[in-house]
């Protein structure tokens, strides 16, 4: 298994040396000069000229790329041209809510569609309103859904916080409530994806000979769901977490807004409002080194869950 992880890896460090060069290329030739973003469109040529000697925009792109991601390898990121702070400080604690928004999202969606479409009750009694869960979590956006949300349970109801976000040093119970409705939110549309994905494997499973043998020997309905079909069944589920956790940071974006969330996502919009060149490339390279990570990280669950695929 190790020979896997190792393999896998040294596969995975071309692809992020390649994406982050085209990510920092693209970013500069659609931008344009970073020293104009941050001067505006008064500024004379001179002043421009003379913020690129600066800040070394005047070197050429593959120097100033090399020195970036060298300086990024090490966690430096440069400062921020709004604030003069620390890229890396002022991500860090941004990235660390998103995370948990995205971890929890992601599990929430996964855990409610393995277990509403494995459980015999919840594919024939609860079948319908199953169904009628996955379109509109597919169906409608997630901030309609996120508006939604707080209209019912913030303003007529009361019973959670409308925005906001409270650390865990305030308590868990408060910040666990100020979750809520943020999760939900953002883990409806992956709820419908992965719930898809579910049933469709697991009807195809529950048809093979193993299950049906397991069936003629006595066993109950639920072990062998839970014992025989969602082990076999769930092996898409796994690939759809891993491609899910990168696209989740672009939900995050909006679900962030949304309900005034400290993230990464409200910072990329932040950053992009004021032209912070530094701080928008930190976000989006992080992004992209997230995907192939997470990528990696599904594709190895992936082969640990299913022991007839081999390395060659």
């Amino acid at each position: 298994m190790l020979t896997v992880v190792v393999r896998r890896f040294l596969l995975a460090i071309p692809t992020m040396i390649t994406l982050t060069a085209l990510l920092f290329f693209s970013l500069t030739a659609i931008l344009g000069s970073p020293a104009a973003l941050m001067l505006g469109q008064d500024a004379s040529p001179e002043a421009i000229a003379a913020l690129n000697a600066r800040y070394g925009f005047d070197r050429p792109l593959y120097v100033q790329y090399f020195d970036w991601i060298t300086s990024a390898a090490r966690g430096d990121f440069g400062r921020s041209h709004t604030t003069q702070q620390s890229v890396a400080a002022a991500i860090l604690p941004c990235i660390l809510v998103t995370l948990e928004l995205a971890a929890l999202a992601i599990v929430l969606a996964a855990v409610a569609a393995v277990v509403t479409n494995t459980l015999p009750v919840g594919r024939h009694t609860l079948g319908p309103l199953v169904v009628a869960a996955n379109l509109i979590g597919i169906t409608v956006p997630n901030f309609m859904l996120g508006i939604s949300l707080i209209f019912v349970f913030s303003v007529g109801l009361g019973w959670l916080p409308s925005t906001g976000w409270s650390p865990w040093s305030l308590g868990a119970f408060e910040h666990l409530k100020h979750m809520i409705l943020p999760v939900v939110t953002l883990s409806a549309y992956y709820f419908g994806v992965f719930s898809i994905v579910y049933r469709a494997e697991y009807r195809d499973v529950e048809k093979r000979l193993f299950v049906q043998a397991a069936r003629a020997k006595g066993i109950s309905r639920s072990r062998v769901a839970f014992r025989h079909a969602l082990p076999n069944a769930i092996l898409p589920v796994i690939t759809f977490v891993g491609l899910s956790m990168g696209q989740l940071t672009g939900g995050a974006v909006v679900t962030e807004t949304l309900f005034s969330m400290p993230g990464i996502g409200r910072l990329l919009v932040s950053s992009i409002a004021s032209h912070d060149f530094p701080v928008m490339l930190a976000i989006a390279m992080m992004i992209v080194v997230g995907v192939v990570l997470m990528n990696l990280l599904a594709d190895i669950a992936y082969t640990v869950a299913n022991p007839q695929i081999r390395i060659h």
